[in-house]
């Protein structure tokens, strides 16, 4: 019976110390709610603060974000924001005249009791500061910044709202013509969506030239259930070459035929303009990094059983043909449907015969577990250690694949839908896989499935206006070419 009692004691325990959120010292209550918890408290309409509905806090702390040097904001408003309990959250506050004596990286003290949680045109503010509550900690704080995509800002527009993100690499939709400007609003798309940049007609910055390719820093604004990125100055926009397109672009591949890898393993790939491979040879590189190993000096050339490499030198494809590299024609394995009608660049006998240049033998071309593997395109066949690929995907577990030196090593990455040789935080060069933000990979393929990287292209520009997504097509023995072909989500070209 004792621990019977014991237990429900401790259940009741762990209940209680689960329920508090807000922050607590020695069983007191925290005088501070986290920004994130202040806007859980609203419930669709206004509601005043009070203690009660507190918690016992009256105040929130958080950095300034807003600029009101490029008069690129909302009248009278500041914009706060704040990193508690892992969440980073942010708020505007109305503040009429006095929201001009507060500046980027002010850290501030607000006093919120009495004051009002509201919504204005579906955007969540603080209405009813005074300026009394309000207290300056410190100044030239370190702003946190976070690089999103699109789609994840236009699926959770709450969590970013009134909150400082980058999107990165997007172009300007349609192309900007001469004299187009800043003012009023403009579409950007990052490949994984379309994202209203808007700049007031009095902001500083209103009669610049709008970029067509950028990354866009910014606060989103919700107005009326859509989202909107608001640029505080000029300098929150940093213009970006536009992306040099790619002849031939990574669609798809097989990592885990039936019976076994060695010889029945295979890349998808699509040429975005007629090729002639005996005229303009390319080259297909593939890195397996199982085991333990150090970040490769040489990079894709790393060789041994690291990477393995493949010649395109002969043969023609035609714009927006799938055509494939790889070991026998089959689709799954050995006795499975024979596909060498499909336009074969290259039947490789990789688990037999070395790679070109370099590349052991191997039995596994293409991972399909364990650490990040990737597969790499490159115009022409010489490949060393400063070479830049044309398209490059990364996928799997961990491993070590990168080391920031001096010098840095690794393997190289390219302007792609999933990596920028710019960071868009810090706007420095990154060049490789795992440095800076080129840390995104695909997900391990689906055991006995086609990997279909799916998204839209544009051949004109290089850009990826939809990004490519992975979905596991089942094989069977007896699948036609037509299962890794045709049908819904794989890779179109535009243009």
């Amino acid at each position: 019976m004792k621990k019977i009692y014991l237990f429900l004691t401790l259940t009741a325990m762990a209940a209680f110390s689960g329920c508090k959120k807000n922050e607590y010292a020695e069983g007191t209550l925290s005088p501070v709610i986290a920004v994130v918890d202040l806007k859980d408290l609203y419930k669709g309409s206004d509601l005043t603060l009070n203690a009660a509905n507190l918690s016992g806090a009256k105040q929130i702390g958080g950095v300034v974000i807003s600029d009101p040097r490029g008069a690129n904001t909302q009248a009278g408003v500041i914009v706060v924001q704040n990193l508690r309990r892992n969440a980073l959250r942010g708020i505007a506050i109305e503040m009429g005249a006095a929201a001009a004596d507060y500046k980027v990286g002010d850290s501030l003290s607000i006093e919120v009791t009495g004051a009002t949680l509201t919504r204005v045109n579906g955007s969540m503010r603080l209405r009813g500061v005074a300026a009394a509550a309000v207290k300056k900690i410190a100044e030239l704080k370190v702003l946190n910044m976070r690089t999103v995509q699109s789609r994840v800002l236009i699926a959770d527009p709450d969590a970013y709202e009134n909150t400082l993100v980058t999107i990165s690499k997007a172009v300007t939709e349609p192309e900007p013509q001469p004299g187009d400007t800043f003012s009023g609003d403009k579409t950007i798309n990052d490949g994984f969506g379309k994202v209203t940049v808007h700049t007031e007609a009095t902001a500083g910055f209103a009669g610049e030239a709008f970029p067509a390719s950028a990354n866009f820093t910014g606060i989103p604004v919700i107005a009326a259930s859509a989202v909107q990125l608001w640029p505080r100055t000029i300098n929150d926009v940093f213009e970006l070459p536009l992306i040099k397109p790619s002849a031939v672009i990574i669609a798809g591949y097989l990592t885990d035929p039936n019976g076994a890898d060695g010889n029945y393993e295979y890349i998808q790939l699509m040429a975005t303009q007629d090729i002639d491979f005996a005229v303009t040879n390319y080259a297909v590189v593939t890195c397996n990094n199982a085991g333990t190993n150090p970040a490769p000096a040489n990079g894709w050339a790393v060789g041994a059983t690291r990477s393995y490499k493949i010649n395109l030198v002969a043969g023609k494809v035609t714009k927006g043909q799938f055509f494939y590299v790889g070991g026998n024609k089959n689709i799954w394995g050995a006795g499975s449907t024979d596909i060498s009608a499909a336009p074969w660049i290259s039947s490789t006998q990789y688990a037999n015969v070395a790679g070109a240049d370099f590349g052991t033998a191997t039995s596994n071309l293409l991972a399909n577990s364990g650490n990040v593997a990737g597969i790499a395109v490159f115009r022409g066949i010489v490949v060393n250690a400063t070479t830049v690929p044309l398209d490059v995907i990364m996928y799997g577990g961990n491993g070590t694949v990168y080391a920031p030196g001096p010098p840095e090593i690794g393997y190289r990455i390219t302007n792609t839908d999933y990596y920028s040789t710019i960071n868009p935080a810090t706007r420095l060069t990154q060049g490789f896989y795992g440095g800076g933000t080129n840390t995104s990979k695909l997900t391990l393929p689906a055991t006995g499935a086609f990997t279909q990287l799916g998204g839209v292209y544009d051949a004109v520009t290089g850009q990826w206006v939809a990004g490519r997504t992975v979905t596991s097509i089942p094989l069977t023995r007896t699948s036609p070419l037509s299962t890794i072909e045709t049908g819904t989500g794989f890779t179109t070209l535009q243009n």
